[in-house]
């Protein structure tokens, strides 16, 4: 599905119009559609350090609280130059609460596409992240997303309880299911229990060090 996004005259883009000006969709949300890259990363670095680091061979990522990243929605073109400097970018991961209205779920994931596409149009490489909630969230949220291709997702902070636990795996089974991903890029931990079935399955599960691991690995090497 695709739409042609025409500007106003003598209106201001007060949703980013831009972001999609080029993008098809996808479902009835019309979500946009991301081109995924066949890069895996090999590092990955949080946004908010990403915008003073000189460190440009890795990945830039957002598993880190929307405050800290809600600036490249409210003005994206002052990022890209920084953005295009890294070997790739996995798109934003605005959160999806499940205690969240759900428009606003349907909202964050309709803003992360769109940073994604227009990331996509600039020859940022990207892959997509996948977040949900509960069961509403489990089809919107992958809208948009390739078929048969590489997929990230978060997992720090979302199975140490058993009851968050629960809807992770349930939603990480739709997700499998609906987009069939060859590979998962995980950031956090990836214990067997939850992603063993999906190794066996033939899916590689690659594993990316959080912030949180990386800063105590160094604490640990002094």
């Amino acid at each position: 599905m695709s739409k042609v996004n025409g500007a106003r005259s003598g209106c201001k883009d007060v949703f980013h119009a831009f972001l999609v000006k080029n993008a098809e969709y996808d479902g009835e949300l019309e979500i946009p559609k991301i081109r995924t890259s066949c890069d895996i990363p090999n590092r990955v670095i949080l946004f908010s350090k990403a915008i003073r680091s000189k460190d440009y061979d890795q990945w830039v990522c957002f598993y880190e609280d929307d405050v800290s990243f809600e600036r490249i929605w409210n003005n994206p073109i002052r990022y890209l130059p920084i953005l295009k400097k890294f070997k790739g970018v996995i798109s934003p991961d605005f959160s999806l609460y499940r205690d969240m209205p759900l428009v606003m779920q349907q909202w964050n994931v309709y803003r992360s596409h769109a940073i994604a596409s227009w990331l996509n149009e600039n020859g940022i490489p990207v892959i997509p992240n996948i977040r949900w909630g509960d069961e509403r969230s489990f089809d919107f949220c992958c809208l948009g997303i390739e078929h048969n291709s590489t997929i990230a997702i978060g997992s720090h902070g979302c199975i140490k309880l058993l009851s968050e636990r629960e809807w992770f795996a349930r939603g990480l089974d739709y997700v499998v299911k609906k987009v069939r991903p060859k590979i998962i890029a995980v950031y956090g931990t990836d214990p067997d229990y939850i992603f063993d079935k999906y190794k066996r399955n033939g899916i590689r599960i690659v594993h990316l060090d959080t912030d949180y691991n990386i800063a105590h690995q160094k604490a640990g090497d002094v």
